[in-house]
């Protein structure tokens, strides 16, 4: 049997085709997944090593600076050695829960990054629920945590799983009253559509100025819900021996950072989303002047990326500096903050919100 020279050339043309084709349809479905990791581990580092410098600044130390330029791969040098080190288990703990908690807590935040705008054409789900989807999915977090404690079999790592879901749920209502209040100025939740309703008059168009106690009440249930000084009760090293994290080691240990510093990325963004314009430039003449808002493409979605980074990364530093200004809170004070106060307040802000739409039909 003859097989002509020019079919096997053909065939193998073909399946390079076919190899080809595979290949970019792998690449197509695994760029959009491992994109937004990328940058995501890459904001955590640079959270890291700024809150290491401005720590060390309002301390009046220098901080890390042999690891890399400045110190930069400090965080990186960290998380690599917890990576290798070795993963201790508790002998009579809940294993499985003990294993899990710490991936529930990761995994939930991760998820809230899919309805985060950071341009007009860079989100990922541009859901009619955005908001409440994110309200939604941090609220799984605390049973992470809840979960850690108590595999744990350790009453100090309980008590801080059980301040953790206390905790979470004071916060959580004013926090949910001050997005609905949002929702209901923007007549939308898609936070797309939230950035869009704040474009139209440039800087004094943002929710800062029409919701300055909503903004006041999100602020503090976002330092809260990311257990930041002076609420970062379900960790207290004095008291709890850092709480619900006290059985773990290696990088089951290094996860519950991980956690913390994606919910404070996450509540950054979202206050940048929320009521800080999104995207949009501060000053509405500047953007009309150099074409900014006309701009579209790759360099518009960098421009808008770049400006929503800088606003949350603003309030990364006042979250930063309020950790080394105000003293740690009693667990009643927490209560009664939340309860007490944040609750009345982000319920009367919702009341005013509401007529106040009414009353413009």
């Amino acid at each position: 049997m003859i097989i002509d020279t020019t079919e096997v050339q053909a065939i193998n043309s073909f399946s390079r085709l076919e190899s080809l084709k595979e290949m970019s349809g792998l690449t197509r479905f695994l760029v959009p997944i491992f994109t937004p990791l990328f940058g995501i581990t890459l904001g955590i580092l640079i959270i890291v090593w700024l809150e290491r410098k401005i720590s060390a600044g309002v301390q009046q130390r220098i901080g890390p600076e042999y690891a890399g330029p400045f110190g930069i791969l400090q965080a990186l040098a960290d998380g690599t050695k917890l990576l290798f080190k070795e993963d201790l288990l508790p002998s009579r703990g809940d294993i499985r829960l003990f294993s899990i908690g710490p991936s529930i807590a990761v995994i939930s935040i991760l998820l809230s990054y899919s309805v985060i705008p950071f341009s007009y054409r860079l989100v990922l789900a541009n859901l009619n629920i955005g908001v409440f989807l994110w309200i939604a999915i941090s609220s799984i977090a605390p049973f992470g945590l809840l979960m850690s404690g108590y595999g744990s079999n350790n009453k100090y790592s309980f008590l801080g799983g059980l301040r953790a879901a206390a905790q979470s749920i004071s916060y959580e209502i004013p926090l949910t009253s001050c997005v609905l209040s949002i929702s209901l100025l923007s007549n939308s939740s898609s936070t797309v559509e939230i950035v869009e309703a704040q474009s139209k008059y440039g800087f004094w168009g943002w929710n800062l100025w029409r919701q300055p106690i909503g903004f006041t009440v999100f602020l503090i249930s976002s330092l809260a819900e990311c257990e930041r000084l002076p609420f970062d009760l379900p960790e207290a090293e004095e008291e709890l021996v850092a709480g619900y994290q006290t059985e773990y080691s290696g990088i089951k240990f290094g996860l519950f950072y991980v956690a913390s510093y994606l919910n404070l990325l996450v509540s950054s963004l979202f206050v940048t989303v929320l009521y800080l314009g999104g995207w949009n430039f501060p000053f509405i003449l500047i953007p009309n002047f150099f074409g900014i808002n006309e701009l579209d493409g790759v360099f518009g979605t960098i421009i808008g990326t770049l400006i929503t980074l800088a606003k949350a990364y603003l309030f990364l530093f006042i979250s930063i500096t309020i950790r080394w200004t105000l003293p740690r809170m009693r667990m009643d004070q927490l209560l009664n903050l939340g309860w007490k106060f944040l609750l009345p307040i982000s319920l009367g802000n919702l009341l005013l919100t509401t007529s106040s739409q009414l009353l413009s039909l």
